[in-house]
């Protein structure tokens, strides 16, 4: 059995299949690898770690029955040395031979008999998704999910609704992001893992909408990017209730220009690493003087970020980690950062922009 396919195209394929296979280890090695399957004049890819799926399919120009997986990692490395063009697939009982001109290439295959496939979410209501809107939107969030799976909600972000409005939230337990923004789609509360939101941004970029099916009961949702299809069940489990973290009252507002501030932070971030990554930002009333947090009679260190500053003198440290992942993902030219007081949750605002806020829990410190 034969097939003929661009280099570039099962190269393509079976690298994106690969981020959804399973890293750890597992007596179920069909999870390490990707099912091939051959119909008439089409191949499909499917992948799984059994919390996310990804499906895909390719035409080629022979018929062709088949059903195997295969371990992609090997076959991908090899692919990348081949020169362009077609390549010539053949599927015997045991392996999967790629020829190229006088190169030749042979990979062990799994037998495909109960590989999970994904839930049909097809009789689901389908929702049309601007593509506008998720590259908008999910970058500001998406960089304070939680990396810890040991708290499965907090890795997530969660969806809800709110009156008309969508609200868009992440924490991972010291910062907090939350977008506030127009219905744009229909789910209930739902929680979506942020690693499998961030592959999806990385595929949508080159097209104008997307399309979304959620199903209550597979408790899955899936975003048709294009020919790809990317599902993902939702996190069970409770999100913190994030409303109690947001400050009603300011004492002192700090309004800068950011790309200024952010290489202020990077600057104090050099000492800074030698000190547990803590940066103390004294707020005067013409701007803040940022130094690290050092042992008892080290030299001083600081840097002076001209701002605007309305109330209350302040002293506030933070990992500095935080504040620049927010610096970067910001946009605006200006940001504000609004403090009620040096153990209160921080908030932060880019100019312009009503609909989102960042904050930051700061560290306590001795004044």
């Amino acid at each position: 059995m034969n097939i003929l396919i661009e280099k570039e195209t099962l190269q393509e394929v079976l690298s994106l299949s690969s981020k959804f296979t399973t890293n750890r280890f597992t007596t179920t090695t069909q999870l390490q690898g990707v099912l091939i399957k051959g119909e008439e004049k089409e191949l499909s890819f499917t992948s799984t770690d059994l919390n996310v799926f990804f499906h895909t399919k390719r035409k080629i120009k022979d018929k062709i029955k088949t059903s195997i997986i295969v371990d992609p990692k090997k076959v991908i490395e090899f692919l990348s040395f081949l020169p362009s063009g077609k390549i010539n697939i053949e599927i015997k009982e045991k392996s999967l031979i790629i020829t190229k001109e006088k190169n030749k290439g042979v990979f062990p295959i799994i037998q495909a008999a109960d590989f999970p496939e994904p839930p049909n979410l097809e009789k689901e209501k389908k929702q049309t998704v601007k593509t506008d809107f998720l590259l908008k939107n999910l970058p500001n969030v998406l960089f304070s999910a939680s990396q810890d799976e040991t708290r499965p909600a907090l890795t997530g972000v969660n969806f809800l609704t709110q009156d008309q409005n969508l609200l868009i939230v992440s924490t991972d337990g010291f910062r907090l992001s939350l977008v506030k923004t127009e219905k744009n789609i229909d789910v209930p509360q739902t929680i979506i893992s942020g690693r499998f939101l961030e592959d999806v941004l990385r595929e949508i970029k080159n097209e104008k909408e997307a399309f979304l099916y959620y199903s209550e009961k597979e408790k899955t949702a899936l975003f048709r990017v294009g020919d790809k299809d990317f599902y993902s069940r939702v996190i069970e489990g409770e999100f913190p209730p994030f409303e109690k973290v947001i400050p009603q009252e300011t004492k002192t507002k700090i309004t800068t220009e950011r790309e200024d501030f952010l290489q202020k932070i990077k600057l104090v971030s050099v000492f800074a690493r030698d000190y547990s990554n803590i940066i103390i930002c004294d707020v005067k009333k013409d701007g803040v003087f940022i130094s690290p947090k050092v042992e008892a009679g080290a030299e001083g260190i600081s840097a002076f970020q001209d701002c605007e500053v309305e109330g209350e003198e302040q002293k506030i440290a933070f990992n500095f980690k935080f504040l620049n992942d927010f610096l970067l993902t910001a946009r605006s030219k200006k940001i504000s950062i609004e403090v009620l007081r040096p153990d209160a949750p921080v908030v932060f605002k880019e100019e312009g922009k009503k609909d989102f806020i960042h904050i930051i829990m700061p560290i306590r410190i001795n004044a």
